[in-house]
């Protein structure tokens, strides 16, 4: 295989928010791209040069590689020299994880996989799904092999290459970052290796399939447990009367601390779901990591739990539920703790016969999602309504947020998940320390 030949074609199996960036840079590399989806609205919309994604330049993108007939949409794969597989594996019940979609993506590109082709499975997955895509392409095929561990024999080079991005500067990061690939054989490797360095600047390191594997799963449950840390930092400070947000920045000062901020949860694909992949796989010897999932994911209902306190207490007819993304700045509601905290609010103030309003202000948003639309509590409005409720939810600190003075909510009653109007981020750590230093003599 030629992986330095504009001739190529790469067919992408999954147009979301990984599968389709991916798609768009590959393509802006010379490649000529078929993306594949089992949403015929969304393959429509695409060959129409239409992105139903909010993250910078890809819609401009999208459209003019369609115009050119770079990029071309299709709910049936067709054969290309490298096959992608972009495709979502969420966690089943008791955390396990479902490999349904991945095994639906090897079912679709089977009949037309010929010899010397790649396959790359993108999707994060537990340790071992490569070598799993590759018995399940010689089962449907068995009139073709693939590459395996410890030799460079196979008809089929297949390899795993986790996507590394943060939304809201995909395009960038799926050039820039460094890419760990882990191949089924050497000669799988450097085939991967190949192809992503025609339109990767970052380094593109090589190793095996099970340790590209577990890396993703690492590099997300390493921010996960920090994250549980800075949350339960939150709890601690709440007991004690402290301000978190004052604390953390004043620790932050030491040079080999760089504790995070603590917010509602963590939510998006990635983080909330990946550390189960390993927790699955060997249980109690992810004891640490398990323990940050679980705090992390009680910090929604610890939140719901502050703001019914203060329901009780009187005064509060109206609630104002800033953001429902699960990040600042995107339209990404996958696993989002704000979902999941005005949901679970709505839940319990029907439970106790309340009638107070949720105002929800989301700006990426036209309607609620579907958790959120069936309760009659529920409502989606604007700023300004939202601002004008009895209290202050604030969940997530999207840009239009952060633009709010800590003046115009001076009178309400105030939960800021975010640390919006914290005195710690209001005037950073340098000010803190002359303003502790001065009043210490």
């Amino acid at each position: 295989m030629t992986t330095t030949s504009t001739a190529l074609t790469c067919v992408v199996v999954g147009l979301g928010y990984i599968g389709l960036p991916t798609a768009v840079v590959i393509a802006q590399s010379g490649i000529r791209v078929v993306g594949v989806d089992v949403n015929a609205t969304l393959v429509a919309s695409i060959n129409a040069g239409l992105c139903a994604i909010v993250e910078p330049g890809l819609p401009e993108a999208l459209a003019a590689l369609v115009a050119d007939g770079s990029i071309v949409a299709t709910t049936t794969p067709q054969s290309g020299d490298v096959y992608i597989i972009a495709v979502p594996t969420p966690f089943a019940g008791g955390y396990k994880p479902d490999l349904t979609y991945v095994n639906a993506a090897v079912h679709a590109i089977a009949p037309v996989l010929k010899q010397g082709q790649l396959v790359i499975l993108e999707s994060t997955v537990p340790v071992g799904t490569t070598e799993l895509v590759a018995r399940w392409i010689e089962t449907l095929r068995p009139d073709l092999t693939c590459s395996r561990q410890g030799g460079d024999s196979g008809d089929i080079l297949v390899a795993h290459c986790p996507e590394r991005v943060l939304p809201g500067q995909i395009l960038r990061e799926l050039t820039e970052n460094d890419r760990v690939i882990g191949g089924l054989s050497e000669r799988a490797g450097e085939a991967c290796r190949a192809f992503y360095s025609s339109f990767v600047t970052g380094n593109c390191v090589v190793s095996d399939a099970r340790t590209a594997e577990l890396c993703k799963l690492t590099e997300n449950s390493f921010r996960d447990v920090n994250i549980a840390f800075a949350n339960e930092l939150a709890e601690i400070c709440a007991q004690l009367q402290i301000d978190v947000w004052e604390l953390i920045s004043l620790a932050n000062l030491h040079p080999r601390v760089n504790i995070l901020k603590p917010g509602p949860g963590v939510g998006g694909h990635c983080i909330a779901v990946d550390p189960w992949f390993i927790v699955s796989e060997v249980g109690e010897k992810a004891r640490l990591i398990r323990e940050a999932r679980w705090i992390n994911s009680e910090r929604p209902r610890q939140i719901v739990r502050k703001v019914l306190e203060s329901v009780a207490a009187g005064g509060i007819r109206t609630i104002g539920c800033f953001g429902l993304s699960y990040k600042a700045d995107v339209d990404d509601f996958r696993e989002s703790p704000a979902v999941e905290i005005v949901s679970l609010l709505a839940k319990e103030l029907q439970l106790i016969g309340s009638n107070v309003e949720l105002r929800v202000i989301e700006p990426h948003i036209t309607g609620l999602p579907e958790e959120l639309s069936h309760s009659g509590l529920t409502t989606l409005v604007d700023a300004d309504a939202g601002l004008a409720s009895d209290m202050i939810l604030m969940l997530v600190d999207h840009r239009e947020f952060r633009a709010i003075p800590r003046s115009v909510v001076a009178d309400k009653v105030v939960i800021d998940t975010r640390g919006l109007w914290a005195k710690a981020n209001q005037r950073g750590p340098a000010e803190i320390v002359t303003q502790v230093r001065a009043a210490a003599g």
